[in-house]
């Protein structure tokens, strides 16, 4: 294949990818609830990262004079905890590391599985039995015991728990970019390249990878709110965050113990854990009705 004849194919290639790309923004926009989740996740994404310029309380300094105020308390507006510290700057800067714990975890995944799903899905033979029959093997545990198991193995942490959370999520992508590979594999656009001279480099680059990242991304993308659940749950079980450190999951754990004393405090991190995770799974139910381009 000559390279103007490459150079007209991928941009050919680019142009409609451009065009499907604008399509799909455009029916998200259009939907209200999309909307609504996505603007709710960016505020929380940008007050949890501009914390530090808000002029909170000092999420780490508490008083036990001040222990369990409740909701409305002047100059506690959303109370203080166990340790009588502000349940408002502990929330906030705790959606620092419960999002990141939560985002970064599939980022990882997304971008392993995918690479080893394409590679399963498009050499097949042998290449595709090692991959697949090495991820069945994860398979055979629950997503939460597989978890709790390489946590413990690893130790309570921030960064064991990154490791753990990630290994936990790239199976179900690589199962699911080895599925779609398998059948855009194929379609005739793939037979035509491949007859045209083009290696199978190439192939899964430019003409695989295009028509199969939309779905793994939107797959990986409704993984998130499950990321963060099981975050909170390892944090919760003292697998991730360890304390003092404010972060959604430990915040429960540490709480728990006061909930028959100041119920609603007690509740807020669970409520902020909710609000992220229905908001993840009502934003990737958009983005998969936007990409089904047969409505």
């Amino acid at each position: 294949m000559s390279a103007v004849a490459e150079d007209i194919v991928r941009i050919a290639i680019v142009d409609k990818a451009r065009g499907y790309w604008a399509t799909v923004g455009r029916r998200l926009v259009r939907d209200p609830v999309s909307v609504v989740c996505g603007a709710l996740l960016i505020a929380i994404a940008l007050v949890a990262i501009l914390a530090p310029h808000l002029g909170l309380a000092d999420p780490y300094q508490g008083s036990m004079i001040r222990r369990l105020r409740p909701i409305g308390t002047a100059g506690y507006s959303l109370g203080t905890d166990e340790l009588g510290r502000d349940m408002l700057a502990r929330l906030i800067y705790g959606g620092r590391l419960s999002l990141l714990i939560g985002l970064l975890p599939v980022v990882l995944a997304f971008v392993i599985g995918t690479t080893l799903g394409i590679i399963a899905g498009y050499v097949g033979g042998i290449v595709n039995q090692a991959i697949m029959r090495t991820i069945d093997v994860f398979f055979a545990f629950p997503s939460v015991l597989l978890a709790i198991a390489i946590s413990g193995a690893l130790g309570a942490g921030i960064v064991n728990s990154l490791v753990s959370l990630t290994i936990v999520f790239i199976p179900p992508i690589v199962r699911v970019a080895e599925s779609v590979t398998t059948s855009v594999r194929a379609l005739d656009f793939v037979d035509a390249a491949r007859a045209s001279g083009a290696g199978p480099l190439t192939i899964m680059r430019v003409h695989v990878l295009g028509n199969v990242l939309g779905p793994i991304f939107v797959y990986a993308t409704s993984l998130i709110s499950v990321c963060m659940i099981l975050a909170a749950g390892l944090s919760f079980l003292g697998l991730g965050t360890k304390p003092p450190e404010p972060e959604w999951g430990l915040m429960l754990n540490t709480l728990r113990t006061a909930i028959y004393v100041n119920p609603w405090v007690a509740a807020l991190p669970g409520v902020m854990i909710f609000t992220v995770s229905i908001c993840f799974n009502l934003l990737s139910d958009g983005m998969r009705s936007a990409m089904d381009v047969r409505s």
